[in-house]
């Protein structure tokens, strides 16, 4: 197959991301099963696998690029994917090549055939580790897709688990409760394994020394065990006429200093805004720092230059400086509250123009309640998504109160409208969704 015939054939494939209804046949023996076919790729991989519901793929991507920059070659697997698929798959910031795609997918064809039962995340899944095998990486961080117990990554025995910040989320699939949903989440911690968890309620802290306490995991605690602190307030970034989106990424970010259970890391240079980023980046130094159980070191130096250094687009992303054009992809209430916080503390701007586009299966109310505080003017759309809630949905699920209400059919529409009454100094903020990101970059790159 060419890289064009594997899209085709992969997406023939199950999508649970795109579907609404949860399948009960979610089970880690089908990915073990398709796994043992490929005589099992991921058992001879390094492992650190990363799962929650608030930052997950920002501190997976952390502690790749401290990995990186330490000098180890180092695989990144996360979900889902802002423009092309090949982004779910990395090698040292590089994503997946074309060829390999192609190569990967045609042997795997010949494997599974005409079988239809995996779904896209578990092929895909073991495309990763026969790519990562491959390439002989020296470390793969791994992201839990949805979940953690029943996630097809959760096949791995990992060198170290994150968990961070646990939300409602995906409700009908994990459960009611916080507590609930952090039981999925801890599914991923193994016998004897060494586990650092972000800040979180006492109740879902208390389920993960219980899961660690009986299968005897090392568990360090971000906050208690592991410390960060901002060292003096990021400058604001104001909108107005000749400003640009800032060239380097040393103009734009939150000096930090993180102070980890083997060392201190001072004067952190963080190009990913919000102080939500810093609990990610102390969960990411926690991660890393437990490599010396299995005698791996990093440095200081190592550590501050991977921090310094990370991508990880469609958070807190600016693409336009007049006005302002802010995309973010929280979708969830805690994601939104995090999100709210660091658009008050970051930006000067006169008004915000909200572009909201939520999954029916997403907390519509939470998201709401948070963002609504800081819009001026609400245009409510829907991404190209299945899962999608429609803007009349987002209309009536949330109380608005008297604030301008615009509904616009598609992501694009919606970003034109924004632009369209937007004056020179206000803001313009894109959220409530991977998908809605996703599009409206894609409409502003074009």
């Amino acid at each position: 197959m060419n890289y064009k015939e594997a899209v085709r054939w992969l997406g023939f494939f199950i999508d649970y991301e795109k579907k609404i209804t949860y399948s009960a046949s979610f089970k880690l023996s089908r990915p073990r099963r398709l796994l043992r076919l490929l005589g099992n790729p991921h058992k001879g991989l390094k492992v650190i696998h990363i799962a929650g519901t608030k930052g997950k793929g920002s501190a997976a991507a952390m502690t790749a690029s401290i990995l990186k920059e330490a000098g180890f070659k180092t695989g990144l697997y996360t979900s889902p994917h802002l423009s092309s698929f090949r982004e779910r798959i990395q090698l040292n910031g590089r994503l997946i090549a074309k060829k390999d795609v192609s190569a990967l997918a045609s042997g795997l064809r010949k494997i599974i055939k005409s079988n239809r039962r995996y779904s896209f995340f578990e092929v895909y899944t073991a495309l990763a580790f026969l790519y990562f095998q491959k390439e002989k990486v020296d470390f793969v961080v791994l992201e839990v897709g949805l979940g953690g117990r029943l996630d097809a990554t959760n096949v791995v025995n990992p060198l170290a688990c994150g968990i961070s910040h646990i939300g409602l989320e995906h409700t009908d699939k994990l459960g009611r409760t916080l507590v609930e949903i952090a039981a999925e989440k801890a599914g991923i911690i193994k016998r004897w394994s060494r586990v650092v968890v972000s800040p979180q309620p006492e109740a879902v802290l208390e389920k993960f020394r219980r899961e660690c306490l009986k299968k005897k995991a090392k568990l360090w605690l971000v906050g208690e065990d592991i410390s960060f602190k901002e060292v003096r307030p990021v400058a604001r970034f104001a909108a107005g006429p000749g400003r640009e989106p800032p060239k380097t990424r040393d103009r734009y970010f939150q000096l930090c200093g993180i102070k980890g259970v083997f060392g201190e890391y001072r004067q952190i240079k963080l190009p990913l805004l919000g102080r939500h980023q810093l609990a990610n980046a102390a969960l990411a130094v926690g991660l890393v720092e437990s490599l010396r159980f299995s005698g791996v070191i990093i440095s200081p130096a190592g550590i501050k230059k991977g921090l310094e250094n990370v991508r990880w687009p469609g958070r807190l992303e600016v693409i336009n400086r007049s006005p302002l054009l802010v995309l973010d992809g929280a979708q969830n209430g805690s994601s939104a509250l995090a999100l709210k916080r660091a658009i008050r503390r970051h930006f000067v701007y006169q008004r915000l123009i909200l572009v909201l586009g939520i999954s029916q299966d997403k907390d519509i109310k939470g998201i709401g309640r948070a963002l609504k505080q800081i819009a001026d003017v609400v245009i409510l759309t829907r991404a190209d998504n299945p899962r999608a809630a429609v803007p009349e949905q987002l209309k009536e699920q949330i109380d608005w109160g008297d604030k301008p209400l615009i509904l616009a059919d598609s992501v694009s529409e919606a970003v034109q409208e924004a632009e369209k009454i937007a004056r020179r100094r206000d803001l313009i903020l894109v959220t409530g969704s991977l998908f809605v990101v996703a599009e409206a970059r894609g409409y502003n790159n074009s």
